[in-house]
């Protein structure tokens, strides 16, 4: 597979492709959807609530964590996680301006 080339696109045309490729997951979307419904610092329920391998769900907490998403701090002997409001407002406020800014008016195929 070749290089992707970021240089020759946007500050902001790279900064919403990292931030899909973060979301471009089903699981990752249940993560946050489960994070956002409980409103609160989750630590050991979501292998249960997803269905999936603790190192599976481990994996894309770390993707999500990454991207900057979610923040995790540690409680005893396990890490508890949450939304980072500061980053997903960024993210919703790139994807709103995005999907605001096109014009489906005009004339197409």
């Amino acid at each position: 597979m070749g290089a992707t080339k970021t240089d020759l696109f946007t500050r902001q045309q790279n900064e919403m492709a990292n931030m899909a490729k973060a979301l471009a997951h089903p699981a990752r979307i249940a993560i946050l959807q489960y994070l956002v419904k409980k409103n609160a610092c989750v630590c050991g329920d979501l292998v249960e609530e997803l269905g999936l391998a603790q190192a599976t769900t481990s994996q894309h907490l770390k993707e999500l964590k990454q991207a900057g998403l979610i923040q995790g701090s540690i409680e005893g002997a396990s890490v508890c996680y949450c939304i980072n409001p500061k980053v997903w407002k960024q993210y919703k406020e790139l994807f709103n301006s995005f999907f605001k800014d096109v014009n489906l008016e005009g004339n197409c195929c």
